[in-house]
């Protein structure tokens, strides 16, 4: 299994903390069966900076590490980058990190709204040669309240990713039905941990995955684990036609 999100690299934002934590997340995730995951700390957020070459050099310590310990884990770089405005700048100067150095980019943005240029940006990055994919839009309050804005963006080449603790229910029920709904209007392309740490923020991915196997079926399953793959391989992922949600199913729900 493969965690294109999480916050495993230690002491550079609001994930692992020290050493300890870091190998405790490693050995956390080998249980849930990841074999392979991307480090993707939080870049301009308003708290941490972590810039591309600051990242190669914590991921290449970490995979060291991990292989004195004798922990079959593999970690590849990424980067978390909230929406700003000098994206661009910043993709031109190489001061993004795309996942595993490839055409995909993660853009998060703030919890409780989309910013109005949203939509000038994500387009601007395709045009950059990347392709978007939003960070757990079932969390945004903004698009929970209008999910026709996720959908403008996903038809017009953005992709997301859903959070598996939100699958599962662990930010509460109607998030959870969110979700799911995402992923039944086909406005979601994979599920990723974006773990923290082993406690209250942990992986849950093994979880996830057999909820949405049991739920939605075998073709659904293997379409995000394919994409994680895909997605490293630096390949074209899978997308089906994206389907609108009508707001009023999700009038004071969140």
């Amino acid at each position: 299994m493969i965690d294109i999100h999480s916050h495993i690299l230690p002491g550079v934002d609001d994930g692992a903390k020290t050493e300890e934590d870091c190998l405790d997340m490693a050995r956390a995730a080998v249980a849930q069966g990841v074999t392979t995951i991307i480090a993707t700390p939080h870049h301009k957020n308003g708290q941490y900076e972590n810039d591309r070459q600051s990242i190669l050099k914590h991921v290449s310590i970490l995979n060291e590490k991990l292989r004195k310990e004798n922990i079959p884990l593999d970690v590849l770089p990424g980067q978390e980058s909230r929406i700003n405005g000098d994206m661009l700048e910043d993709i031109e100067q190489e001061n993004l990190l795309p996942l595993n150095n490839s055409k995909y980019l993660f853009v998060e943005f703030p919890s409780g709204q989309v910013p109005r240029y949203s939509a000038q940006m994500l387009f601007d990055i395709q045009v950059a040669g990347f392709t978007p994919i939003i960070v757990h839009p079932e969390r945004n309050r903004e698009l929970f309240e209008n999910p026709s804005k996720l959908y403008d963006f996903v038809k017009k080449g953005a992709l997301t990713q859903i959070t598996a603790a939100s699958v599962i229910g662990n930010f509460g029920q109607k998030i959870q039905k969110f979700t799911n709904q995402l992923i039944e209007a086909n406005l979601t392309h994979f599920i990723a941990s974006d773990a923290h740490n082993t406690t209250t923020r942990g992986f849950c991915m093994d979880e996830a995955f057999r909820h949405v196997a049991d739920k939605y079926g075998n073709d659904c399953y293997y379409m995000f684990t394919e994409n994680s793959q895909l997605l490293i391989d630096n390949m074209n992922v899978n997308r089906l036609e994206p389907v609108a949600i009508k707001k009023k199913k999700f009038l004071g729900l969140f």
